[in-house]
């Protein structure tokens, strides 16, 4: 009787919406890898939480098989949760150098000594179990950025990472497009790229266009100049630097992670910073006005960044003046365009110049567009094709750009988080699905916050919360005292007193009926008083507080 062949299978876990980007797992038999391992920033919704990190509950059931986890580059969704991670499994970690600086430098924070990172380049190959895995040079918003060939038993997957293709980068090689090509020659059974980008036509702009641009701007500044950009971008901070030095300006750091990427980077030789350039945030009043440059995170409008600081004059060390001239060097994330909006017109209102990405060329992606996603599709030559790292609109656009170069629809795979693509050398369908989903940090609690609290949390912020507090009597169930009634986020008591009282009324009149029934039992008396307080308020003035009973007895 003949053996059924062993299957490769791929697991995409986590990603709030984006399949795929923050964990993917290979595995063979008894081997696992897994490909990044990344956080999730929280939506809107999710009201007091820091991160999210992916649900790895398949990871750990299997977690002696697993090998190692293999990075594609050094932003937050995709090394961020390796804290937490590495706390329930102890897997090598590999990377390029500034990737592990990253890693580092967050495993620091997390007070994890013992954790063992292991150094690549582009262009080293390394075996783990049966895989072999191959690193790509590619071009990113952030140096050392990788691509993956991971040579398997049934045959060759390529794991793009993140990444554009830019013929002149930063300080940097180009995208290694010769390896894709000999890749492509051997024969590639599935390829997973970056789908981010696709539904815009063309291709990405270089780097280096941002840094004439940078120029004119600086040429034409007559005061100080505040740069807002992502603390990973370090190609756009050598930009920065180098049309200060250009133009005779010294250099103010602010924001945690922007000290934080900028002294790692320069450190491991990836930012050129000339001696004097850089100057304490401290001493910068004993220079012109006109002679700083402050580099600083808060291009998204987050709340407690160093840019919306200055916007609403909670900064503690930089006071905006009018004149000042702002540059917010990066596009809006979906979702945070009001935010960032709401900044530039605080900015505006302080008297200073702003000047955004709709203004001048002040930003670039590191996502490919179309025509790249093309050429990458044109030189691998896949067998199979998943679309990952996108929401389920760009996973689609990029399956169809598939079809139109010549892929047969079945072999492409649209999946989800927690599904299982199974291969073997000459089919490939969806297997089993696994737990997948997202875990909650709020604080030092993880997973303590889920859906149900998230509701609560919800409620509070938008009906605000009542507290109805009474004493009974422990011998004969009679009221002692109360009803008493606090109002958080619900009314101004002061100016509601009549609805207060008539809300005492109710409760009472529901404390009586009880008394007269011999109901005694907390709960059943907890329930009553919330329905008829409840159905009492909406008819009144069409609100539906939190309500919670405190019963005490004496």
């Amino acid at each position: 009787m003949s053996r059924k062949p062993y299957k490769l299978k791929i697991i995409p876990l986590g990603g709030l919406g984006e399949i795929g980007k923050n964990i993917t797992v290979i595995e063979y038999r008894n081997d696992i890898i897994v490909i990044d391992c990344g956080v999730i920033f929280p939506e809107d919704e999710m009201l007091g939480i820091d991160v999210v990190i992916p649900d790895i509950s398949y990871l750990l059931k299997n977690k002696e098989r697993v090998k190692a986890i293999v990075l594609t580059h050094g932003h937050e969704d995709h090394i961020g949760a390796l804290p937490y991670v590495l706390k329930k499994i102890n897997a090598p970690v590999y990377g390029t150098k500034l990737t592990l600086g990253l890693v580092e430098n967050k495993l620091k924070e997390h007070k994890m000594k013992n954790v063992k990172l292991n150094k690549l380049e582009a262009g080293d190959s390394i075996e783990i179990g049966c895989f072999k895995i191959e690193l790509i040079k590619t071009n990113h918003s952030i140096p050392d950025s990788v691509a993956l060939a991971i040579h398997t038993p049934v045959g060759i997957i390529v794991h793009t990472g993140d990444f554009k293709i830019d013929y002149t980068p930063i300080n940097d090689e180009a995208i290694d497009l010769h390896k894709f090509a000999e890749l492509g020659k051997k024969g590639v059974l599935a390829l997973l790229a970056d789908s981010t980008n696709v539904e815009r036509p063309g291709y990405t702009m270089s780097e280096s266009t941002v840094g004439e641009t940078f120029n004119d701007i600086f040429a034409m500044a007559e005061h100080r100049i505040v740069v807002a950009t992502f603390a990973s971008n370090v190609y756009r901070i050598q930009q920065i630097i180098d049309s200060a030095v250009l133009f005779n300006r010294k250099v103010v750091v602010s924001g945690r992670s922007m000290v934080n990427v900028i002294g790692v980077a320069t450190e491991l030789g990836y930012l050129n910073i000339p001696d004097g350039t850089l100057i304490d945030i401290n001493d910068m009043d004993k220079y012109p006005y006109d002679k700083i440059v402050v580099v600083t995170t808060g291009s998204q409008g987050e709340p407690m960044s160093a840019l919306a600081r200055m916007a609403y004059s909670e900064h503690r060390k930089i006071q905006l003046v009018p004149g000042d001239l702002v540059v917010i060097s990066a596009s809006p994330i979906p979702g945070n365009e009001k935010t960032v909006s709401r900044v530039i017109d605080q900015l505006m209102e302080k008297g200073a110049n702003v000047i955004y990405e709709s203004l001048a060329d002040v930003h670039v992606s590191g996502h490919a567009c179309e025509e790249e996603l093309k050429l990458i599709h044109a030189l691998v030559k896949p067998k199979y094709f998943i679309p990952v790292h996108g929401e389920y609109r760009h996973l689609r656009r990029h399956s169809k750009l598939a079809e139109n170069l010549g892929m047969p629809k079945e072999n492409i795979f649209i999946a989800e988080n927690g599904s299982t693509i199974e291969f073997t050398r000459n089919s490939c369908s969806f297997g089993p699905k696994v737990t997948a989903g997202n875990i909650l940090v709020d604080g030092l609690g993880i997973g303590d916050v889920g859906n149900i609290v998230l509701r609560d949390r919800k409620h509070l912020s938008e009906d605000g919360l009542i507290v109805v507090v009474v004493t009974i009597s422990k011998e004969d169930g009679k009221v002692m005292a109360g009803p008493d009634i606090i109002s958080r986020g619900f009314v101004y008591v002061r100016e509601s007193e009549d609805l207060m009282e008539e809300s005492r009324n109710v409760v009472r009149k529901v404390l009586k009926e009880c008394e007269k029934n011999h109901i005694t039992d907390w709960a059943t008396l907890k329930s009553s008083i919330r329905d008829a307080l409840r159905g009492f308020l909406y008819e009144k003035i069409k609100r539906n507080p939190m309500i919670l009973p405190i019963i005490m007895e004496v």
